[in-house]
């Protein structure tokens, strides 16, 4: 094999190569990702519960690194919005419903009473099963004040969003949930994700506007009674 042979062979072996490698970060790069928005689809655990007609039928989560916004509403009108700082272990909840704004935000105390509220157990398995494109581990999980109530979730470690869980009660798990229960202002539901993108959020995104009115987690919670 003369000299010139040996260097074309060499530089479509290069070719061929950085094509599988192209191919395979750029996959990889659609998947791991650490902002983007997640749309579930949501159904109330208790249909008998007071506030059933307020539960909505689907979720928005928007995500950038260690900030988390999640939006909820139902037929347009009443909106419930998470706000998840985790670098300033704080929780904020917005409502809005016609010209009533409000916002509450939970501290300290205020997170760890409601995370006891609903305090699981929470027992890895190897299964696993795709959701929304992405490959998810399953947990079994079970209530802490009510044993014979189990139920499965499922997580995926393939986003860059190690403590997403951090300020709730599955702080255990270090991945994003898919399939999961949470219980807030004495309502549960159970998300599902349906689908995953890419996109750049606002830092604005994480922060209530100023006409919202602040009021304290238990006026918050004397407003979700008073719905009953």
């Amino acid at each position: 094999m003369n000299k010139s042979h040996f260097i074309k062979i060499s530089i479509c072996l290069a070719i061929i190569l950085s094509g599988i490698c192209f191919t395979f970060c750029k996959t990889n790069n659609d998947k791991i990702v650490d902002e983007g928005i997640i749309e579930y689809e949501t159904r109330v655990i208790d249909a008998t519960n007071p506030l059933a007609d307020l539960a909505p039928s689907s979720a928005t989560l928007k995500f950038k690194k260690d900030k988390f916004f999640m939006e909820m509403s139902v037929m347009g009108m009443f909106y419930t919005i998470f706000i998840c700082d985790v670098p300033a272990k704080k929780l904020i909840q917005a409502v809005k419903f016609m010209d009533m704004k409000q916002t509450c935000t939970e501290e300290g105390k205020d997170i760890e009473n409601e995370n006891a509220s609903y305090k699981l157990n929470i027992s890895e398995t190897k299964e696993t099963k795709m959701i929304a494109g992405y490959n998810c581990e399953k947990i079994i999980v079970s209530l802490v004040d009510e044993p014979g109530v189990t139920f499965d979730a499922y997580y995926t470690k393939e986003m860059e969003v190690e403590n997403v869980n951090e300020l709730g009660p599955y702080k255990s798990v270090k991945g994003m949930l898919m399939q999961y229960r949470l219980k807030k202002m004495g309502l549960e539901l159970e998300f599902v994700a349906k689908s995953v993108k890419k996109a750049e959020i606002e830092d604005k995104t994480f922060t209530v506007p100023a006409s919202f009115k602040t009021i304290s987690p238990d006026e918050m919670k004397k407003f979700f009674e008073d719905l009953r």
